[in-house]
């Protein structure tokens, strides 16, 4: 009973501290779509892992890619008779020596919310200046009307958004706590006929678990979870997956799922899940009560897990602070693109959820450093034997901002060991798969969706040059200067120019704090 009531109170924290956020305005932003639209002399990043190509031209009629020609050779001039012909009424978009790659996909983002003060609008623009297409929003913290209102919206292209996909935390909305197989069954039946893409859960008694899974399952509807703390013990990752999960969120339940030698994590015997300081100092310490990284119970684990097909959704990037306070929340774009309320949101606090900077100090970093180590190789193992491993961020809490930490989590991919092109597969194409969206969308491919996004610099070299505020580069002449950024973001045939985007976020945060007199200072310090 104790953990109907938690999943209760959940469910109505996720209902009112997100409700009532400003819907995006419906505003005609970006050029197009046209008949006919070709991309001139690119170099494509397929999405799949196939190396570099170019120049290539894309053609996209109707917003779908048609032909995907090689059109030359580097360093040769191309030949006009080789290229395909524009129509009337078409449209020439030259990206020559650009570089242009699939969408991305954030599996993992939050649209914003009350707590933290911020309006879909600012949300959605970071998310597509920094080239997300599309997002999985779990938990429909909003309201799934809401959610679903600006998901239809975005499809037409009435909004500047990416295409949203609702997974509704599991028992929201409900009028009682779930606490039967039955009740959990007819939820999620109401789940699907009100139009959601998931779930979202949390965890639950295994019965409810199990019947609410197996009953998702039926409908053809994709899951996720994050198997929070509370109930772990009695369900953990491997449980999910067996009734049925499609994704895991973050980390939480693998470790436990790789316990040889005990059922409960080691809490302090003065613990409180409520306090967030001793929900997250004890997190790092996780990892190392799992079994060894390539021990028999540890590849029995992955195996399973693989044979399963199910998907990984690591989310790194949201715990970073816990690892370099210092480095999230002194992170570059935050002077000018992180609102005044969502900075307040991120200080030390006792009610804030991801707030736990009680006292944050060297011990607690150095047992998160060694839980990366630990988490980053599972990871990159089950990429390697073939398992699904896709990108999210999580934004809005810890220091993480929309669209900035969905690169970094890219750059953190790339740390636990993936080569860049499994990142940008992780990126693209293995976030559509886990969506069920691969015939549409997570390559630049004949008779896929025209979500694309084009940069002048290459990615694979220099992963901070997707970021918003580039990358540091020092010229020939000893300039120190800024270059990349996304260029465009293509999104349903339609292009937007991503620096007017980012600029337009850039605006409301100036308005925002002249408005209020607000100005960044670091936590226990006076302007």
């Amino acid at each position: 009973m104790k953990y109907v009531l938690f999943l209760f109170l959940f469910s109505l924290l996720f209902s009112f501290s997100y409700a009532q956020i400003k819907k995006a305005p419906e505003v005609k932003e970006g050029e197009g779509p046209w008949p006919q639209l070709i991309i001139r002399g690119a170099m494509v990043i397929k999405g799949d892992g196939a190396p570099p190509i170019g120049p290539v031209d894309v053609v996209v009629e109707n917003n779908k890619i048609t032909e995907v020609k090689v059109v030359g050779y580097p360093g040769v001039v191309i030949d006009p008779g080789r290229r395909p012909k524009l129509r009337q009424g078409g449209k020439e978009l030259d990206a020559t020596g650009m570089y242009l790659l699939p969408g991305f996909v954030d599996m993992h983002g939050h649209i914003g919310g009350t707590a933290q003060g911020v309006e879909a609008e600012y949300v959605f623009k970071l998310w597509m200046a920094h080239g997300i297409t599309t997002v999985r929003d779990p938990a429909a913290g909003n309201g799934l009307d809401w959610v679903l209102d600006q998901k239809q919206k975005s499809g037409k292209n009435q909004i500047t958004a990416p295409r949203l996909l609702a997974y509704t935390a599991f028992g929201q909305g409900s009028d009682q706590p779930i606490s039967t197989p039955e009740m959990a069954r007819e939820w999620v039946r109401n789940n699907a006929k009100k139009g959601a893409d998931g779930i979202k859960f949390f965890g639950a008694a295994p019965d409810i678990m199990s019947a609410a899974l197996d009953e998702n399952k039926k409908l053809g509807l994709r899951s996720a979870c994050h198997h929070a703390q509370m109930d772990v013990a009695r369900w953990n990752v491997l449980h999910s997956a067996r009734a049925g999960l499609t994704s895991m969120e973050h980390w939480y339940g693998l470790p436990e799922a790789l316990f040889t030698d005990r059922v409960v994590q080691h809490y302090p015997l003065d613990y409180n899940y409520n306090n967030e300081q001793d929900r997250f100092s004890e997190a790092g310490r996780l990892w190392k009560q799992a079994a060894a990284p390539y021990s028999e119970h540890w590849n029995a684990v992955m195996n399973e897990l693989l044979e399963l097909d199910f998907t990984l959704d690591p989310t790194f990037n949201i715990y970073e602070a816990s690892r370099d306070l210092m480095r999230a929340r002194r992170a570059e774009w935050h002077e000018d693109y992180t609102m005044p309320s969502l900075w307040k949101f991120y200080q030390p606090s006792k009610i804030s959820h991801g707030s736990y900077w009680h006292y944050w100090g060297t011990e607690e970093e150095v047992s998160w450093r060694e839980n990366y180590r630990l988490w980053m190789a599972f990871i990159n193992e089950y990429k390697n034997r073939g398992g699904r491993v896709t990108a999210g961020s999580d934004s809005g809490f810890i220091f993480q901002l929309y669209g900035f930490a969905y690169i970094r989590e890219l750059e953190l991919l790339r740390e636990a060991g993936f080569h860049p092109l499994e990142v940008i597969k992780s990126a693209t194409l293995n976030g559509a798969e886990a969506l069920g969206m691969d015939t549409q969308i997570g390559t630049v491919e004949v008779g896929k969706l025209a979500d694309l996004v084009l940069l002048e610099e290459n990615p694979l070299q220099n992963l901070k040059s997707l970021y918003g505020t580039g990358a540091i580069k020092l010229t020939e002449d000893n300039e120190v200067v800024r270059v990349g950024g996304v260029k465009y973001t293509i999104k349903d045939g339609v292009i937007y120019d991503a620096k007017k985007l980012l600029a337009d976020v850039k605006e409301m945060v100036k308005e925002e704090k002249e408005r209020t007199g607000f100005k960044i200072t670091q936590p226990g310090m006076k302007e």
